[in-house]
């Protein structure tokens, strides 16, 4: 692992949790997936003809249905949100890289970011319903298993995209990471990086402590997300990914502290 990759401080162990704070939490997580569910099946089959138009005058449905699965977060499970540093949220073009904890961050930077179109991997095209909306409001899929053409392809999309007015999110890891694992971060976001020319505006985030990666429970808290200040474009790939990871390693390690202390 590279020196750019090593972990630059240290996280305590998340929390315990009582077997009666854990069985609350899952009948709490439960109630919460049945009724987000059904009210993702109803919008998107009510809202379906919206399929048939533009993605851009049509964005609004996306940031609403956001919006509505973080509301009933809050009111069930009892997950409010923290947006720190909203001035760094880009308004132009960008790269948006964010620390990836949970399915949480795939959610809410949706209506945090009107103008963001997410990188994700290209089996999730693949799902009813939800596989249609992401490619209607193009979100760009990624095929991990093709090596040097992904990239290639990627950064043609990412283009298309900047053109058309939009912002891109990549996680750099790829894939959820569990609390105080070493950060493993791909060339993906480095790469799309000195291809696009554009600011690079790193995410950190604590959603892993009520939202864990492993385990279906979730709990109440409040999930921070930390916009830093952007990396301008013209910095040496070593340098980009140098400043990236220790930025969001070190705002995450920050936030998950801060979040495990409020817990005890």
């Amino acid at each position: 692992m590279s020196d750019t990759n090593a972990p630059t401080s240290e996280t305590p162990p998340l929390p315990r949790r009582s077997g009666l704070e854990r069985a609350v939490a899952l009948v709490r997580t439960a109630t919460y997936s049945v009724l987000a569910t059904v009210i993702f099946i109803v919008m998107t089959i009510i809202c379906s003809p919206v399929l048939l138009f533009p993605a851009q005058p049509t964005r609004g449905l996306l940031r609403f249905w956001a919006a509505s699965d973080l509301w009933i977060l809050r009111v069930v499970v009892g997950q409010r949100v923290e947006i720190r540093h909203p001035e760094n949220i880009p308004e132009g073009p960008a790269l948006v890289a964010s620390k990836h904890q949970s399915a949480w961050e795939t959610l809410a930077l949706v209506p945090m970011m009107p103008k963001g179109v997410i990188i994700l991997k290209k089996e999730l095209l693949k799902i009813p319903l939800y596989g249609w909306y992401a490619a209607h409001y193009g979100m760009i899929p990624v095929d991990r298993t093709a090596g040097a053409a992904a990239l290639k392809q990627l950064a043609v999309d990412a283009q298309q995209a900047l053109d058309a007015g939009m912002q891109i999110v990549i996680f750099p890891e790829g894939t959820r990471q569990r609390i105080g694992a070493p950060p493993d971060y791909k060339p993906g976001a480095i790469f799309l990086y000195d291809r696009l020319k554009v600011p690079m505006v790193p995410v950190a985030l604590n959603s892993g402590v009520f939202w864990p990666r492993d385990g279906y429970a979730k709990y109440p808290g409040t999930i921070t997300v930390s916009f830093l200040p952007p990396i301008p474009p013209g910095v040496t790939k070593a340098e980009a990914k140098a400043r990236l990871v220790t930025a969001v390693e070190t705002e995450t390690a920050a936030l998950v502290r801060e979040a495990i202390a409020r817990t005890r």
